[in-house]
């Protein structure tokens, strides 16, 4: 019997992993704050080796690389900063209610992309054919319209055919990618670049050109934060998300869900392309979205499909992708530094996430000596 007990407790591993309790909602965020200071302070760290300048030094510089010189009275630094940051949340709430509904939608790049091409077709197609309030609103419906049947398509299928949407909604990057690229090509006579178009390009408010976008993001963060949280339908994708099959025990059709999750997550991706198309750059190539998409997916993730604070991730990856691109230009170095730097932050958060959910116990000593 002794034997046994010795050989039970030198079989025992020295730690385990053990699923925590949840924590409080303060401690979690402590947790995640500290995350971010850690991640930041490796990249200060990182950043001074690289360059030979100093921890503040360095900070000074990303700072004045991504806000400029805004204390003095000069904001157009902050504004595109605000752009940025508002174009990266409105593809990240656009891709939140379908993975809160565990739909893995992978697409958001391609249908922001579709939907700016729509604004583009029509701008350059319709200009000067209607008043250019009428064509602005034409522009907005077309993208929306666009951008929701991009995402209907692999809803339809995995409602109907269960195919795998993740390889679904990126191989439809892949289509929407080749249609700028032909339609670029044909419309700028092989040149590969679109001049710029003003006709049924969004109004700029006082003299911001970015202004409109930062508020129509806004207006999208309040209301995605709404439907999912206060709706019907934001408790519809919350179940199913949770379990399908309990979602069918309790009436909900799951289909239906599905297919109606995807057409708003595809529409809020066209109005993210109609934003840069007709909002920013009144032109459309085939690196217009830029990547960003795939960045939104990870931006969902860690707010918890939590909008504001999604707001607060997206100007984070903005500041550190900016500032970094800042230094990188000034010390000659390579231009990925910007990837790096925010790649260390993001990997502390997914990181933190383990410890919020898991505990390490230890094999400990008992009275005794039994160990």
């Amino acid at each position: 019997m002794a034997e046994n007990t010795v050989n039970k407790h030198r079989h025992e591993p020295l730690f385990h992993l053990a699923k925590r309790d949840d924590l409080v909602w303060w401690k979690a965020w402590l947790i995640r704050l500290a995350a971010i200071l850690i991640g930041m302070l490796i990249v200060g760290i990182l950043s001074s080796l690289l360059t030979g300048a100093g921890f503040f030094e360095t900070y000074g510089l990303m700072f004045r690389g991504t806000f400029g010189r805004v204390f003095q009275g000069r904001t157009s630094m902050l504004w595109r900063f605000l752009q940025q940051t508002a174009i990266l949340l409105c593809l990240s709430l656009a891709v939140t209610p379908a993975f809160k509904m565990k739909f893995w939608n992978c697409g958001a790049e391609g249908q922001a992309l579709i939907g700016g091409w729509a604004a583009m077709v029509c701008m350059m197609k319709l200009g000067g054919t209607m008043p250019n309030g009428l064509l602005i609103v034409v522009v907005v419906l077309a993208s929306i319209v666009a951008g929701a049947i991009w995402g209907l398509i692999p809803a339809l299928f995995g409602a109907q055919y269960r195919t795998n949407e993740t390889l679904f909604t990126l191989m439809m990057n892949y289509v929407a990618t080749q249609i700028v690229s032909y339609y670029v090509d044909i419309s700028s006579g092989g040149s590969q670049v679109i001049q710029p178009v003003s006709t049924g390009a969004l109004p700029i408010i006082g003299n911001l050109p970015y202004l409109l976008n930062v508020l129509i993001v806004t207006v999208l963060t309040v209301a995605m934060f709404i439907y999912l949280k206060y709706s019907k339908h934001g408790y519809e994708i919350a179940v199913v998300g949770e379990s399908r099959n309990t979602a069918k025990y309790i009436g909900i059709n799951v289909k239906t869900v599905m297919i109606r999750t995807m057409l708003i997550s595809g529409a809020v991706c066209g109005i993210a392309g109609m934003l840069l198309v007709a909002g920013t750059d009144h032109s459309i190539n085939t690196n217009t979205v830029g990547g960003q998409g795939f960045t939104a997916i990870m931006i969902s993730w860690l707010g918890q499909f939590n909008p504001f604070i999604m707001a607060g991730m997206s100007a984070l990856v903005i500041f550190l992708e900016t500032g970094a691109a800042k230094v990188a230009d000034t010390f000659f170095l390579n231009s990925s530094m910007a990837d790096i730097v925010s790649g260390v932050v993001i990997l502390f958060l997914v990181g933190c996430e383990f410890f919020i959910r898991y505990t390490v116990k230890f094999r400990h000593s008992k009275k005794g000596g039994e160990v």
